[in-house]
């Protein structure tokens, strides 16, 4: 009798549970926020009431941050869209208002140690400064060392591509097989691009698109093979072929021209920071004796003119270095 009545009690919890459970998920996918969402979707894209004329894109859109009032405001800004665009270059997984974040942040720890430094405020301002471009120095150096892999991965993707082809499969297919079978962070954008196509944005667009991400003169110069053996028709086999060649030869141009000038960008750094290094040692070991250059005005008529002077320099070297092949 206790185990009837046992059972009993445990397969009516059960069946009350489930029972719960099944109107939530009822409830969930007929009247919640995802079913509502969906649907405000699709009545605005079949044209029905509620459409205010805007036009829907099938591509999501990028957020600025989590907050959507933030968002909005952030969007609002045609600068921080570029910085948008540089953090996708780099392939950061940071947001516009958590980088900002980092760069505030760093400016703010900037001022606090040069608080604490013997430097007068025109310096303390320079290092804020300084600090604040730190991150951005950071992205920017990320973002050349991720479209150098890039560049060195095209020329056998070119190859991958051309080979693909000629075994028979359709470009939309080679799109998914390179995405698979190379290696990041080059797959990751033919990913993408596959995906954009299979949710309906056409080929050339879908490859504009990829070309904007990764803003390479090589792979434009693929894409554009691509898109005029669609329009025309041609062996785009054989043009890919050449396209690698082409891009073989010009990077290892390229390395030879890095190599010829590595002297100068060495001395270029070498006499760039020198005198910031100096003057940090001597500021440690006799700050009295460096404290003349922001006491006196002499002094601070130097540090302008020292400073104008190296900034000239670096720019010169810079210039001189180089080189655009």
């Amino acid at each position: 009798m206790d185990v009837l009545f046992y059972s009993f009690t445990v397969f009516l919890f059960a069946a009350v549970i489930l029972l719960i459970e099944g109107v939530w998920l009822w409830w969930s996918s007929n009247h919640g926020k995802a079913a509502q969402r969906v649907a405000r979707r699709l009545q605005v894209m079949s044209g029905g009431a509620g459409r205010s004329g805007e036009r829907i894109s099938i591509l999501k859109q990028r957020r600025f941050s989590s907050n959507d009032a933030l968002d909005r405001l952030l969007h609002g800004m045609p600068l921080l869209k570029r910085l948008d665009a540089l953090l996708v270059q780099a392939g950061s997984k940071l947001t516009v208002d958590r980088f900002l974040g980092c760069s505030l942040a760093s400016m703010l720890a900037a001022l606090l140690v040069s608080a604490r430094l013997p430097a007068p405020l025109p310096a303390r301002f320079v290092l804020a400064l300084l600090a604040f471009g730190l991150p951005w120095m950071l992205l920017r150096r990320a973002r050349t060392r991720r479209l150098r892999r890039i560049e060195q991965q095209l020329p056998d993707a070119a190859d991958f591509i051309a080979r693909a082809l000629r075994a028979g499969h359709s470009f939309t297919n080679v799109l998914q097989i390179v995405g698979n079978e190379l290696p990041e962070p080059l797959s990751g954008e033919f990913r993408i691009a596959r995906e954009e196509i299979n949710y309906g944005v056409p080929m050339g667009e879908a490859l504009h698109n990829m070309a904007a991400r990764i803003p390479l003169t090589d792979l434009r110069y693929l894409i554009i093979a691509v898109l005029i053996q669609r329009e025309s028709g041609g062996n785009l086999a054989e043009i890919l072929g050449n396209i690698s060649h082409i891009i073989r030869g010009r990077l290892k141009l390229a390395a030879q021209v890095r190599v010829l000038s590595a002297e100068g960008r060495m001395s270029a750094w070498i006499l760039g920071l020198l005198p910031f290094g100096v003057a940090l040692v001597l500021t440690i070991v006799n700050p009295k004796y460096v404290s003349m250059l922001w006491t006196d005005p002499s002094g601070i008529r130097l540090l302008w003119y020292a400073a104008g002077m190296i900034l000239f320099g670096v720019v010169w070297l810079r210039r001189i270095i180089r080189i655009r092949i």
